[in-house]
């Protein structure tokens, strides 16, 4: 490839300019849902965007630089470790001297910022498992798949308990079906990925009815009402079920073109997590249907667009990063979009670019990083083979 084409020149925009569109609209639908209630409570209207809009400007920074690294920094084993063996440390502390909400431990408080390493357990699951399994792709031959997989899924399957102990089950699911999707992704035996998910979907059917016959007694209050209300929240609307109710509601509210930008009802102190869990409730109740289908469209094509590099690498590494940051934005928005809709049970799992939580934000951004590293090296290698032929 000639040496005047700068790297700046192989951005992937089918990708980036999605990003920058789901960000802006998030920073947008941030200060909608929170104004109102910081007005009320006397505070400064903007201090949720302000403190967003700062986890995004630390994104983009962390962008560019993950960008403009070389893509062999990605495959140092060393690397790697590091970053697994701190997520398990900070999740140890989280678990012992952790910030509680909502009956949850998950937050470690650094300088005024609410720091989730259960968020970043995400990206870090998917670089550990694409670089170990990767480099084991030549030598999968004639083991069997446990043999293949047992130490690359150790330290996965310690942070794994840990958050479930935290306890913060959904992360703890979503972590788990993006891993399966990183072995269903890296030349493993397809069927060996099918019937781990197959024992996993029956056993989340055996759990939710071991809840039900046990009244989910050896569950935490929190987490068994989660269950309790999904099935049938208007049997207890104005109290475990109010937030699901407000939700639809919500949902409701805004028919085909939505009540207009700011003018949602539910935001005004009848949804708590407005601006969080319920953030695409209060997107379709002020900007409607049509405009919530658009902007669910525009999310759909970037992770396309991210799979299908993917798909398209020449490289295993390359191939299983990109598929599994495909998986882990899909997983995340359909579990969002699922407990606003009262389809399962509400995990707290943020809808992807558009909730307020900034280490949801950073950990994504990270993932975007990845991503476009990965294209534009695809690029070059793509344009050096056109020119020797």
């Amino acid at each position: 490839m000639p040496k005047q084409v700068k790297k700046r020149h192989l951005l992937d925009y089918g990708i980036l300019i999605p990003y920058l569109i789901l960000c802006v609209l998030g920073l947008v639908m941030v200060y909608s849902s929170t104004s109102y209630i910081l007005v009320e409570a006397g505070q400064n209207p903007m201090s949720s965007v302000i403190n967003q809009m700062i986890f995004w400007i630390l994104s983009l920074a962390v962008i560019t630089v993950i960008y403009k690294m070389k893509t062999d920094v990605f495959r140092n084993k060393g690397f790697a470790w590091i970053a697994i063996v701190v997520i398990i440390s900070l999740l140890l502390l989280v678990l012992i001297i952790g910030k509680e909400v909502n009956g949850a431990k998950g937050w470690l408080e650094v300088g005024g910022f609410s720091i989730q390493p259960a968020e970043y357990m995400k990206i870090v699951s998917i670089w550990y498992l694409s670089l170990k399994l990767s480099n084991r792709q030549t030598a999968i031959q004639g083991k069997t798949f446990f043999e293949t997989v047992r130490r690359p899924l150790f330290p996965i399957v310690v942070a794994l308990i840990i958050i479930a102990l935290l306890p913060d089950l959904g992360n703890a699911a979503v972590i788990t079906l993006i891993v399966l999707a990183v072995l269903f992704a890296s030349g493993i035996n397809y069927i060996y990925t099918l019937i781990l998910g197959a024992v996993g979907i029956v056993g989340s059917i055996g759990f939710i009815e071991l809840i039900n016959l046990t009244h989910g007694k050896f569950l935490p209050a929190h987490v068994y009402s989660r269950f309790a209300t999904f099935q049938n929240p208007f049997a207890d609307e104005f109290n475990k079920g109010h937030q699901m109710v407000n939700g639809y509601y919500a949902i409701y509210n805004g028919g085909l073109f939505g009540r207009g930008l700011g003018n949602s009802i539910q935001k005004k102190g009848f949804l708590k997590f407005a601006h969080t869990d319920y953030i695409f409730s209060i997107v379709i109740e002020e900007l409607g249907l049509i405009m919530s289908i658009l902007i669910l469209a525009l999310l759909f094509y970037m992770i396309a667009r991210i799979i299908l590099v993917g798909i398209r690498s020449s490289d295993p590494f390359n191939s299983m990063m990109c598929l599994g940051i495909g998986a882990l934005f899909m997983i995340q928005t359909f579990v969002n979009l699922g407990g606003i809709s009262g389809l399962i049970p509400l995990t707290g799992i943020t809808f992807p670019f558009l909730s307020q939580g900034g280490s949801s934000l950073l950990m994504l951004s990270i993932c975007i990083g990845f991503v476009l590293n990965i294209s534009a090296e695809e690029k070059r290698k793509k344009y050096s083979l056109d020119i020797m032929k």
